[in-house]
């Protein structure tokens, strides 16, 4: 038998002259007609890849054998999609399938989405520590005290810890308080605590007072009244009429973080020196604080210290501080701190390192102490007490409404 020689892509392709192979049977069991030797093998020409990503298996062209790219191409056998000739033959070299490729950047953008997510929220979620307070404040008008824990730090990094840092932060939001009565003029010291202007101070430092002037670190002066006032814990709230715009507000910490060692700082206006800074420790805390609520107590002082700064008589200890506190009297426990206080400290601040206010400071211990001496031999000997800023906040609303004495 003479084998007939064609071109590529001569082979018939299931037509009326029959196949130029014989027909195998279709069972699977079936052998090649060992007549018809299988097509000569050949090698499959190498990946053709057109564009990223896209891999092309040639099922034309040449095979480098000799045979025609269309029989022995990489596709299936004679042309047909299932891999048989037009007789259901099943082809002895079908090309493999083209090899999976995952797009490998692709993958390895997702692996990496999950913690650019992380760094993402950790980013907004450390800016947004930082700013709480200030932004609470801002939506909710100017109404708002500002609040935090102690461990939030209003100082700038590069100061936190000093008091240089803490005086530059909180100084802006202390205020000095003169009131004045028909039995004479005071002052004292105050803590701007919103921006529309409202100044928590002691209520011995306006008890009284039929005007009162603010001013301000900046040395402007404003009127201010009376909102509430609450002689049992000793606390004012008064608020400036036609306040600025601009004010700096100091913000309140937690008093019940203060442990005993503590650094802290004191500002306020003694004996009229407004803005004066001093610093110490916290010396002790709970102790019991007597003071008169009687409202003639404090002007007979003002009128009898000589030096126009407040000196509200207290008890400690069974002992007459500053003057007799009479037989109408309260108590409150206080924040005991060697930062030094004189006459006028009264209403200000008392601060922890972070710039926080912890305290108002409300009494000191004065040596001469018998109501024959001049305040102006008086000074401070390091004790002195401050109302805990946590007793503070939770007066605020009573206040508001004009506080128990009202």
């Amino acid at each position: 038998m003479t084998e007939s020689f064609r071109r590529s892509g001569e082979y018939p392709q299931g037509d009326d002259h029959g196949s130029a192979y014989p027909q195998q049977q279709s069972h699977p069991s079936s052998p090649v007609n060992p007549e018809w030797p299988p097509p000569p093998a050949y090698h499959p020409a190498p990946p053709l890849h057109v564009e990223p990503g896209t891999t092309v298996w040639p099922g034309s062209g040449d095979g480098g054998d000799g045979h025609g790219g269309d029989g022995y191409g990489a596709g299936p056998y004679a042309g047909q999609p299932d891999g048989s000739d037009a007789n259901g033959s099943t082809a002895a070299f079908a090309a493999p399938p083209a090899p999976p490729q995952g797009p490998a950047p692709t993958r390895q953008r997702r692996a990496k989405g999950p913690f650019a997510l992380l760094a993402a929220v950790a980013i907004v979620a450390a800016a947004i520590g930082g700013g709480t307070a200030y932004g609470i404040q801002e939506l909710t008008g100017n109404d708002t005290v500002a609040s935090s824990s102690t461990s939030t730090s209003v100082v700038p990094t590069s100061q936190k810890g000093t008091v240089s840092g803490v005086a530059k932060a909180v100084s802006p939001s202390i205020v000095e308080i003169s009131a004045t009565s028909n039995a004479g003029s005071s002052t004292g010291s105050g803590v701007i605590i919103t921006t529309g202007g409202e100044i928590i101070t002691n209520n011995h430092v306006v008890s009284g007072a039929s005007a009162i002037k603010v001013r301000l670190n900046n040395g402007k002066s404003y009127t201010a009244s009376v909102v509430g006032t609450d002689s049992k814990k000793d606390l004012a709230l008064i608020k400036l009429e036609n306040a600025p715009s601009g004010l700096k507000t100091a913000t309140l910490g937690d008093s019940a973080g203060v442990q005993v060692g503590d650094q802290v700082v004191a500002i306020g206006s003694p004996e009229g020196l407004t803005g004066t800074v001093t610093s110490g420790i916290v010396s002790a805390l709970d102790r019991d604080v007597t003071v008169s609520t009687d409202e003639s107590q404090g002007q007979q002082q003002q009128q009898g210290g000589g030096s126009g700064s407040e000196q509200w008589p207290f008890e400690f200890g069974g002992r007459q501080f500053n003057g007799d506190t009479g037989s109408s009297t309260t108590t409150y426990k206080a924040l005991q701190t060697d930062a030094s206080l004189n006459p006028g400290n009264s209403g200000g601040a008392l601060i922890d390192m972070n710039g926080n206010i912890v305290g108002i400071n409300s009494a000191m211990y004065s040596a001469a102490s018998d109501s024959s001496s001049s305040s102006s031999s008086a000074g401070s000997v390091g004790l002195g007490f401050a109302i805990p800023i946590n007793t503070v906040k939770s007066d605020l609303a009573s206040l508001r409404a004009g506080g128990s004495d009202s």
